[in-house]
């Protein structure tokens, strides 16, 4: 197509000729398609010159490009029809495409000759850019025979969309007559009450698009003359979120702990584990399967700050919690017992006895001085308690729970003792009253009934006792006395009262967009006038029912008409009454009919302004949505403002989804991190209302282009290397340096398949740990930040230790001597497959310490044999083992040391190193040292 040439494909059932007067390098074009299209195919636009008429049969369908060049950044198309501010309004014939730009005209009609302009509007600016009129003219060789729906604007064959996004989907079709449009699922599941209907049936918009909503998506347009479908597929996808995030726990030494970590997202994500920002090695002891980590036989040096990390291509998320391994004692003092408990005899009573005590202690029970054993009537509970039931008075007392594991032992009491419950009750006394009879010559005529609140009584008193008085007891009562010769009878009124019963009739008289005028009739007050009314308001956003605000502020029991204010516009809300009297607060009311407050301008702007990162170019700013109770009104959206810092000058954009909680402002002049003030407004139907406060926030860094330099990597141990580095020179456009990268594989892996571990900004070692024994590793090293990752550095390797020897100290013999225990053992020799023996190593622990496992005595020496100083009072487990370059090896049996019988004081510290072996330090001060 020549430059500036205007291609006009014509609609017939002849073929015609199109000619393009008044442009250069014109060209005839021979076609017979549908409908005519016009547009410069160039793009070019100018404001000053009329672009060739369009002519068109009356009763044909046509199609005006806009012209638009490549779109940068979001856009919205209108035309207007002659002269501004005449736009042509979309109905069931005419549709303005917002995914092309283009005016459709299903079906010309003569109202529609005129000069048609494009007005491109770019919502990052807000300036608007408006092309040159084309004149649209009727043809006067005939009209426009009738022709079946041929559909010119289509939805993609797939479109994937987000969770939580707004997606629009565009039909529409030319036709004579004009064709109708609907919509289905071909999976013949209705469409839910959030999807919206727009434009003629011509979009159809679905906002907080979920799992649900993904499917195959039909456009149908039919009229007299046939009926042609459009088809698409929405697919599903979403960035990791957390179902179950983990927490801090605290367990004890030697149990189980059993961590989930669970997260939902599509695809569905995969996950890995990070203990104190290392990555977690898998062990026999240490299991990771879906997420869930399992740890058996804990120690305490399990403890440590874990990170779940799930990710999939969409997004990484990681949640953190500390694990504290703990090995005490059982103890009372945060969780003591009941000093008392009172039951009724014949009743079931549970003792609790829940102490502090880890591992969980074991309980049994005394009662005084005599151990529990179970029987019919006592239960030991898994938890520890004790059930005694059908208490009887014998089983009144103290009891007592043992708790016991191996670092010690606590009691705690309780007494139980006889209490009957006293109910309400109403002793009506009918006395014989004149009457002189013997007792046994009367008879009460009352008779109580199994069941009942009422006794009666057979005695001579002839009381009656009402039990758990009711209102519905209230009445004339009337006691009997009847002799052989006579009766006598002596009646009562009982007034039973009682808090009020619910009012009634309430309806709302009057709403606005802050208050509602509620009117309500009274209901039965029990014998105890009404005092105050309290009215309480509901809302689908308000968890149950919640005390409004009235005026006045105080409602008295004569009034019964009252003002709620402080209420949010446009939210739906249900009303009660509640009355209260002396007695107390009554049953509410039925709730009233539903009713909406008016509408209002917004009030409230969106909170946590933030925003950064992002890609080269971009600046990301993003905000907390309103939620939907305080947004006020329909056609709720966002203004978005920026600026780069310094400058006076605001940039402005709408965004029109009430849900959407980012807005990215893409363009190849933004430098890498550079400071903007941005602020984000709100305004829906009604007005704008206010903006955020001004928050700074950086465009999107650039990744570092430089590799980190002086990479080395040295052999730990059998399972662990150091790499380590160079720190890159820092510069503005770098942004935040969040870390360093590290990949490492071993000999016998693809350098593609490697393993990665990440380490802080400011570090610039790693320990890698989990490593096979005596075996080649090759390391690179890389900087990153929000916006990606560097280059890596040259390749450096090292290799592993040989593993510890395998083989124990053997015949260890342990001698007392006065103050001193003498120790030696068998010389331990490493194979040929294992690290030499480079020393050897003494740990102790007193028995019974409850910071075993942390305060261990060590000394490490070079011989055979090692003189211990340990306090004389204390039991000792002592244990050996072989040291070498790739670490410790497998321990001796552990050994008892009974305590010794002496009056040895323990020197000094530094009094008591034995300059004869090599001692290298002591975890515990007068422990146990060599």
């Amino acid at each position: 197509i020549a430059t500036r040439q205007q291609l006009c494909v014509w609609s017939s059932f002849h073929r015609v000729l199109c000619l393009m007067p008044g442009f250069q390098n014109a060209r005839v074009s021979e076609c017979h398609c549908a409908v005519c299209w016009c547009s410069l195919a160039d793009g070019e636009s100018s404001r000053t010159r009329m672009r060739s008429a369009v002519s068109v049969r009356e009763g044909q369908g046509v199609v005006l490009l806009c012209g638009t060049p490549p779109r940068a950044g979001d856009l919205s198309f209108a035309w207007i029809f002659n002269e501004y501010p005449s736009f042509v309004q979309e109905d069931s014939r005419r549709f303005v495409s917002q995914e092309t730009g283009h005016l459709y005209i299903a079906k010309v009609e003569p109202s529609d000759v005129g000069n048609y302009s494009c007005v491109v509007t770019s919502r990052a600016s807000r300036s608007p850019v408006l092309g040159s009129p084309t004149p649209l003219v009727l043809r006067t060789d005939g009209v426009m025979g009738e022709y079946e729906p041929k559909i010119e604007v289509q939805f993609p064959e797939t479109l994937a969309a987000a969770k939580g996004s707004t997606v629009k989907l565009e039909c529409f079709a030319l036709g004579n007559p004009v064709p109708q449009i609907n919509w289905r699922r071909t999976d013949g599941l209705p469409f839910p009450s959030k999807i919206k209907l727009r434009k003629s049936n011509g979009m159809i918009e679905i906002p907080n698009f979920q799992q649900e909503d993904a499917g195959l998506y039909e456009c149908i347009t039919e009229n007299s003359r046939g009926k042609n479908i459009a088809r698409g597929r929405l697919t599903y996808y979403a960035k990791p979120h957390w179902v179950q995030p983990i927490q801090d726990v605290e367990v004890a030494v030697e149990d189980t702990l059993s961590w989930e970590c669970r997260a939902s997202g599509k695809p569905k994500p995969s996950y890995r584990w990070l203990k104190n920002g290392e990555q977690l090695a898998i062990e026999g002891r240490i299991q990771i399967e879906n997420g869930a980590l399992t740890i058996s036989n804990l120690n305490l040096t399990d403890s440590g700050r874990y990170q779940c990390i799930a990710e999939n291509k969409h997004g990484v998320i990681s949640s953190s919690a500390e694990l504290r391994v703990v090995a005490s004692a059982p103890d009372f003092s945060k969780s003591p017992m009941k000093r008392l408990i009172q039951v009724q005899i014949g009743s079931t009573v549970d003792f609790e006895c829940k102490p502090r005590a880890f591992p969980k202690a074991k309980c049994s029970w005394k009662k005084g001085g005599e151990q529990l054993q179970e029987n019919e009537r006592i239960s030991l509970l898994k938890d520890g308690g004790l059930r005694v039931a059908n208490v009887t008075k014998g089983d009144a007392g103290t009891y007592t729970c043992l708790a016991t594991n191996q670092f010690g032992t606590a009691k705690g009491s309780t007494s139980l003792m006889d209490f009957r419950l006293l109910l309400t009750q109403l002793l009506i006394y009918c006395k014989q009253s004149a009457l002189n009879c013997p007792a046994n010559n009367f008879h009460l005529c009352f008779h109580s009934r199994p069941g009942t609140h009422m006794e009666g009584n057979q005695s001579a008193s002839g009381d009656l006792m009402i039990r758990n008085i009711q209102l519905k007891h209230s009445g004339k009562y009337v006691c009997m006395v009847k002799t052989e010769v006579d009766s006598v009878a002596s009646a009562a009124d009982l007034i039973v009262r009682g808090s009020p019963g619910p009012p009634e009739h309430v309806r709302v008289d009057e709403i606005t967009d802050t208050t509602a005028q509620i009117s309500w009739q009274e209901g039965t007050d029990n014998h105890s006038p009404v005092t105050t009314y309290t009215i309480q308001a509901r809302t689908p956003f308000s968890v149950g029912w919640q005390r409004a605000t009235t005026v006045p502020d105080v409602i008295d029991g004569r009034t019964f008409t009252s003002t709620v204010v402080d209420l949010n516009p446009w939210v739906e809300y249900e009303f009660r009454v509640v009355a209260t009297n002396k007695i107390g607060g009554g049953e509410p009311s039925l709730p009233s009919e539903k009713v909406r407050t008016e509408e209002a301008v917004p009030e409230i702007p969106p909170s946590e302004v933030s925003g950064g990162g992002g890609s080269r170019s971009e600046l990301v700013i993003t905000w907390d949505p309103v939620p939907e109770e305080l947004q006020n009104g329909e056609g709720f959206g966002y203004v978005v403002a920026f600026r780069p810092s310094g400058t006076s000058t605001w940039i402005q954009t709408v965004v029109t989804s009430p849900d959407t909680p980012r807005y990215v402002f893409r363009n190849e002049s933004i430098l890498p991190f550079s400071p903007y003030e941005v602020k984000v407004g709100v305004y829906n139907n009604k007005g704008e209302g206010p903006f955020s406060a001004v928050a700074t926030v950086f465009s999107a860094e650039e990744e570092p282009s430089t590799a980190p330099s002086g990479v080395s990597a040295t052999s730990l141990s059998s399972s662990a290397i150091q790499v380590s580095w160079t720190a890159i020179p820092w510069k503005m456009s770098n942004g935040r340096l969040l870390g360093y990268e590290v990949r490492y594989w071993n000999k016998g892996q693809k350098e593609e398949s490697s393993n990665r571990v990440k380490a802080a900004g400011n570090e610039t070692s790693i320990k890698i740990t989990g490593l096979r024994s005596n075996l080649d590793y090759y390391t690179a090293v890389r900087a990153y930040n929000s916006a990606g990752a560097g280059p890596f550095s040259a390749t450096v390797n090292a290799t592993t230790k040989k593993p510890p020897p395998s083989q124990p100290p053997g015949n260890v013999v342990w001698n007392v001597t006065d103050s001193r225990v003498l120790l030696s053992w068998e010389e331990v020799r490493a194979m040929d497959n294992e690290s030499q023996v480079t020393g050897y190593k003494v740990s102790g622990d007193r028995a019974g310490d409850t910071r075993a496992g942390v305060s261990s005595s060590v000394c490490i020496t070079a011989g055979t044999t090692a003189e211990l100083w340990l306090q004389l009072q204390d039991d000792y487990l002592i244990e050996v083992r072989a040291t070498s370059e790739g670490g410790d090896g497998s321990s001796s049996q552990q050994i008892l040391i009974p305590r010794l019988a002496s009056t040895f004081s323990p020197f000094p510290l530094s009094q008591l190193l034995s300059a004869s072996f090599a001692t290298i330090f002591s975890l515990t001060l007068n422990s146990m040292l060599c």
